[in-house]
């Protein structure tokens, strides 16, 4: 009798895990760049099994320092996910660029790739819904900032978008990050920085043309900046999701929230 708890345990165990999404990583010529970037690629197992059916994608971005592995490195389940919620889920490699077309260095052009190179390939090489319908984006961080500011400028491929932790508005930050070596000086410079933030993209979108959801620990060093979007996005009346938690800059907070944000892309695609 004192086997059967182990037993429950094991075989639920493998019930949790014997469906997982298939993880490639794939190698994305970028001509505006001149060169490769990364992208991690999570198919559902179903993607496998059905030979016709296509898929809503997630871009799931990651933040400064990282890398295209850092999400499925730091939260495995992401695999696990992609079968929940029936999704690709592509983590592109955005080194430090903020995914920003850079008016400084004219080798960093990642809102071009994300957008013109990533995205087609995508769209030819798995068997994606190529809509925007079906496209959705989130990151943490740096990647927060890219998702929202990538969607906002460019409504006619994304649907969806989130941010975790975003660094929506980074002037508060001018020393901060490498900003310096994409934007210039922010004194200097001050029109070029206020141009590439969230909060200035927010300013065009109207109500109804995303579906946004906005998330950020109350200890964070965001966290103001993120408060201060959402109170724009309701002076403006756009409609959006909005959570505020106690949590801080941390895999913690974003593993612990990032099902959330699957679920809520879920819910915007169509049925």
């Amino acid at each position: 009798m004192s086997k059967h708890p182990l037993l429950l345990l094991i075989a639920l165990f493998l019930s949790l895990t014997a469906v997982a999404g298939k993880v490639d990583t794939v190698s994305v010529e970028s001509a505006s760049m001149r060169k490769a970037i990364k992208c991690l690629v999570i198919t559902p197992d179903r993607y496998a099994s059905a030979s016709a059916e296509r898929f809503p994608v997630v871009y799931l971005l990651h933040g400064f320092g990282g890398t295209y592995r850092d999400w499925i490195g730091m939260a495995p389940e992401l695999s696990n996910y992609a079968d929940r919620y029936n999704v690709i889920i592509a983590c592109p490699d955005g080194q430090n660029s903020w995914y920003l077309d850079s008016p400084v260095k004219p080798t960093v052009r990642f809102e071009t790739f994300m957008t013109a190179e990533l995205l087609p390939f995508l769209d030819r090489q798995y068997r994606t819904q190529p809509d925007r319908q079906h496209r959705a984006i989130t990151g943490l961080s740096m990647g927060g900032h890219g998702a929202l500011f990538l969607a906002m400028r460019h409504r006619d491929l994304y649907s969806q978008a989130a941010s975790l932790s975003g660094g929506v508005d980074f002037r508060p930050f001018p020393k901060n990050w490498e900003l310096r070596d994409l934007l210039g000086d922010a004194e200097t410079s001050p029109d070029v920085w206020t141009a590439n933030t969230v909060s200035t993209a927010a300013d065009a979108i109207q109500n109804g043309e995303l579906r946004l959801l906005v998330d950020c620990g109350t200890g964070d060093f965001f966290y103001d900046v993120n408060k201060a979007l959402h109170q724009k996005l309701l002076q403006r009346n756009i409609a959006h999701d909005y959570i505020e938690r106690p949590g801080g800059h941390t895999w913690d907070y974003w593993r612990g929230n990032v099902e959330y944000h699957l679920l809520f892309f879920r819910n915007g695609f169509p049925r």
